[in-house]
Formats: structure tokens, C-alpha cells, sequence
């Protein structure tokens, strides 16, 4: 019989009204046992409100709704989360992004399968109503640090890794890629993570989002070339090599 592992799924919500019924139901659509950590950063619309209708949850499935007592941002609340989890898997899912139904089961496999620390998968790209924009972003099979300092191919919310090796690492310097450092740092000490190249992430393009903003988008991934301690010289040279990639991603 198939091993059945608990994966916490960490969510972190600010005014996501609109979209967090979805993303919560894809969560719940999930063919594993899971708890979902609901991180409600100082939300000033129906947000928690909207969470508290799921709690405590369904058979196999936990819901519970977290609240910040200040407004700490996405990397501070997904690493409250960390901290709270329960499961050998951590998975991280935005508010208004959501999941394909088996996805997490199929990650587990493979981490199960590989041993690696860390599984991603490809995505899709949608309007902030949803409307898929005709954009599919795949993933390698496997990604080493060196492929992921030219470009961060890992979309935080298809990511599910290890709980222990979350817990030892936790986000850092949000006005930076806090999610790319973490996966730089964990592929750097416990080697290539696995992707399945399936768009079984849905990807809203939020406006304001960092995704949508290229220059300052730009601006924060040299700085977190500098913040590893790369020289001027060797950033710029990842930078220019981001860069590239990045047009290739998006056109």
C-alpha cells in the first residue's frame, strides 16, 4: 500500500476577497491527508471571514485560519506558516493562485521517488479574473543551482519541500526575491530540485504584482546576486544572463 505523508500547505492572505475561495477549494480538492495554514495578514476585507467558513475542514483535511497582529508581509506570514507546520512536506500556495487537482500527490511521488528536497512544477498564466492568457511556462526535470542563479524557474506557489529543510532556512529580506533566495540556498546545500513540466499551477497576473513590474523586478534580483556576496563583475554577468531568460519566459 502507498504511504500516505501529511503536507501542510502554507497561505499567506492580505484583501484576497475576491480570490481566495478558489484557492482554497483547489487546496481541498487534493488527493492527500493536509493542513492548510491560512496566514491572514491584517486583511481589512472579508478574507477571514470567507477562511472561517472552511475550518476546521473536511475528513483528512484541516483548515486553520492564523492572524498576524501586524501587517508583515508575504515572507514573514509564509514563515509563520513554516514554523506552525506539521507535515514532512511544506507547500506554499498564494491566495489568488491555484492548483490542478493531484498535483500534490503527484509531487509527493516524486520526492518520494528522487529523494530530492524540493519539487516544482510548470504553469499557467491567467488574468486576474482567471482567463487563461494562452501562456504556458514550463519546468526542467531537474534544476541545479547553477541553472537557477541564470534564471529563477521555480514559481513559489507549485513549490513542495521538505518541512525540516524549510524550518532550517525560512524566507528572508522581502524587498528582495525572498522566495528565489530560499531556493538558491537550499539547492546549494542539498543539491538539484525535481520539476514535473505540467502546468498544474494557475498563475493569476495580478496588477501590482512583483511579476508585473519588470524594472523593479530587475532591480531586486541583482540585489539578491549582491546580497549572496557575488561581486560586481560576477552579478552583473547572472544579470545579464537573467535578463535574457526573461524575455525568452514571457514573449
Amino acid at each position: 500500500m502507498e504511504e500516505q505523508v501529511l503536507v501542510s500547505v502554507v497561505m499567506p492572505a492580505y484583501n484576497a476577497e475576491p480570490y481566495i475561495r478558489t484557492a482554497i477549494e483547489s487546496v481541498l480538492e487534493q488527493d492527500v491527508p493536509l493542513e492548510l495554514l491560512v496566514i491572514d495578514d491584517c486583511s481589512t476585507d472579508r478574507t477571514a471571514e470567507i477562511v472561517g467558513q472552511y475550518t476546521p475542514g473536511r475528513p483528512g483535511k484541516q483548515v486553520f485560519l492564523i492572524h498576524n497582529k501586524s501587517n508583515l508581509g508575504a515572507a514573514e506570514s509564509r514563515n509563520t506558516g513554516i514554523r506552525r507546520a506539521q507535515g514532512k512536506y511544506t507547500a506554499f500556495l498564494d491566495a489568488d493562485d491555484w492548483w490542478d487537482k493531484g498535483k500534490l500527490k503527484a509531487q509527493c511521488q516524486l520526492l518520494g521517488q528522487t529523494g530530492r528536497a524540493l519539487c516544482c512544477t510548470g504553469r499557467e498564466l491567467v488574468d486576474p479574473e482567471g482567463t487563461p492568457l494562452g501562456k504556458v511556462i514550463g519546468v526542467p526535470g531537474q534544476i541545479t543551482y547553477q541553472m537557477l542563479l541564470h534564471t529563477n524557474s521555480i514559481p513559489c506557489s507549485s513549490v513542495v519541500m521538505e518541512t525540516a529543510i524549510a524550518q532550517e532556512f525560512y524566507m528572508c529580506r522581502s524587498d528582495l526575491h525572498e522566495d528565489y533566495i530560499l531556493w538558491l540556498r537550499v539547492l546549494e546545500k542539498y543539491g538539484a530540485a525535481c520539476g514535473i513540466n505540467q502546468p498544474m499551477l494557475k498563475s493569476r497576473m495580478s496588477i501590482g504584482g512583483k511579476s508585473r513590474n519588470k524594472l523593479k523586478s530587475a532591480k531586486m534580483q541583482f540585489g539578491v546576486y549582491r546580497y549572496l556576496g557575488f561581486s560586481l563583475f560576477k552579478s552583473c554577468r547572472y544579470f545579464l544572463s537573467y535578463a535574457f531568460h526573461g524575455v525568452r519566459k514571457y514573449v
